[in-house]
């Protein structure tokens, strides 16, 4: 089944995360390799948010849409609202773990879903809980990269060094 896949990937970026995200040295979370990119203490504050307050809600306002509204946000904001670079790192990623695993948790029992009910974004037009599903996943990934580049960058930066070995970035 393409949505047991999805969750089971969902799940499995658990300790994927938890590691890019713990093998740190100090100062590196609110490091950044230009004022205008993320470091990793606000990609993982964003980790926590979108998990708690956009995905697991846009999937259950797809599966349900006659029982709960569409609540507007804007994630970008979020970075001053919630105060990002005032958090503590290693409190946030066990926050994004407990709440990926309540996710996976409320994932795993839903049965008999209409996967294909949706709700109308204002802006995207319809947007199905097996397209929600999906882009939930497809923002792990994105995330997963983000991190990774900025990690190499961080290497680039500290070390000095030609990584042109390495091979083509």
């Amino acid at each position: 089944m393409e949505n047991q896949f999805i969750v089971d990937q969902l799940e499995s970026h658990i300790p994927i995360f938890q590691n890019l995200l713990s093998a740190v040295e100090e100062g590196m979370p609110q490091w950044r390799p230009e004022p205008a990119k993320w470091c990793l203490l606000e990609i993982v504050c964003h980790l926590v948010d979108e998990e708690k307050d956009d995905f697991r809600k846009r999937v259950r306002l797809a599966l349900y849409p006659e029982q709960y509204e569409l609540e507007k946000f804007d994630p970008l904001n979020w970075v001053t609202e919630h105060d990002y670079m005032n958090q503590n790192y290693q409190s946030k990623i066990g926050e994004w773990i407990e709440e990926r695993e309540k996710s996976i948790q409320w994932l795993r029992s839903l049965k008999g879903v209409n996967w294909s009910s949706s709700f109308e974004h204002e802006h995207l037009g319809t947007m199905s809980a097996k397209m929600m599903l999906s882009n939930w996943l497809a923002h792990d990934y994105i995330h997963i990269r983000q991190i990774t580049q900025l990690k190499r960058a961080y290497l680039q930066q500290i070390g000095n060094e030609n990584l042109k070995y390495a091979g083509r970035w």
